[in-house]
């Protein structure tokens, strides 16, 4: 688990950018294979009209369609580990139980509680309910899931502090994450300071593209020109 932390200045300026720009920043310092990174298209997040939620991993994995109840249940476990966690922080929970399409590993109480100990997120790698109560009750917390439940199970988180995988991702403790309305990635520390200059810099590249293909009249062959192909 890494522990050091990255000021709160680069954090704050990592959110003034949308997720695909700063994939594309991390591209350019080659540090990783592009298809590496970022979670599949399965993981949705449920509120796109917030700004880009940036925090460290908390993670966990947890079974909420066992048949037989498991005490404890480590809810009043994650309450600790939320609340020792470096901010921001974001829950990182993976299913490991048989039903996934079933499975909901927290709702409306349980946002409202993280984020009143410092979470800015919460992402599960199965299904979550009370979406207009999170929002209601939590606004500002940004959750990522794979869709929507009724039922809260049979929840237990069964470890915590441990790699996890959701949806195509891999995620380490103390892994920082951004994420926004197109997805979300992991963002390498070893560059995480340099990162907002270079966003800036890939939308300052982008910024004439964009106004050139504005242009009414263009060939085919002009528009290959502009996008270098």
């Amino acid at each position: 688990m890494t522990t050091d932390k990255i000021s709160p200045e680069v954090i704050e300026a990592l959110k003034e950018f949308d997720s695909p720009t700063i994939m594309n920043a991390i591209e350019k310092f080659a540090v990783r294979h592009r298809i590496k990174g970022y979670a599949g298209l399965d993981l949705k997040c449920l509120f796109p009209q917030y700004p880009p939620m940036v925090g460290y991993a908390v993670t966990a994995i947890s079974d909420t369609t066992c048949p037989d109840p498991v005490k404890p249940d480590g809810f009043d476990e994650l309450l600790d580990r939320i609340a020792e966690a470096p901010k921001p922080c974001v829950y990182v929970v993976q299913n490991v139980g048989h039903d996934r399409s079933r499975s909901c590993f927290g709702g409306d109480m349980t946002a409202t509680a993280l984020q009143y100990l410092g979470a800015v997120g919460f992402v599960a790698d199965g299904g979550i309910r009370d979406c207009r109560g999170i929002g209601e009750n939590a606004p500002g917390f940004q959750v990522f899931s794979s869709g929507l439940v009724v039922s809260h199970g049979q929840g237990a988180i069964l470890d915590f502090n441990v790699t996890v995988n959701v949806c195509g991702l891999t995620i380490e403790p103390g892994d920082l994450l951004h994420g926004d309305e197109n997805g979300l990635l992991t963002v390498p520390r070893e560059i995480a300071a340099e990162l907002p200059e270079k966003a800036q810099e890939v939308c300052a590249l982008e910024k004439p593209l964009f106004e050139a293909l504005k242009k009414p009249g263009m060939s085919v062959d002009e528009i290959k020109k502009v996008l270098n192909v």
